[in-house]
């Protein structure tokens, strides 16, 4: 994170995320995929404070220092999981 030390504004909060938008089927199904597990859902209509969709806008993190992801979710999620059995040992 050198690159962020010697930025103009070094205390800036950046949206750091995926700009493209994942539908919740797709991230339930990464999931699935990386834990080897089935989920149990129940889709319900939207709550008081749910959006219907999400997504980081990373244009000022891209400008300030030329940050672009790279990692598809599928990747990501696989990434964690095996981080998370690895330093929980589970």
């Amino acid at each position: 994170m050198r690159f962020l030390a010697t930025s103009a504004a070094p205390f800036r909060i950046y949206n750091i995320g995926n700009n493209a938008p994942v539908k919740l089927g797709a991230y339930i199904e990464a999931i699935e995929a990386a834990t080897g597990k089935t989920a149990i859902t129940e889709f319900l209509p939207l709550q008081p404070g749910d959006v219907p969709d999400t997504f980081a806008d990373m244009s000022e993190l891209v400008d300030a220092v030329g940050y672009q992801p790279a990692t598809p979710v599928t990747d990501g999620v696989r990434a964690f999981v095996a981080w998370y059995r690895s330093y929980y040992g589970r």
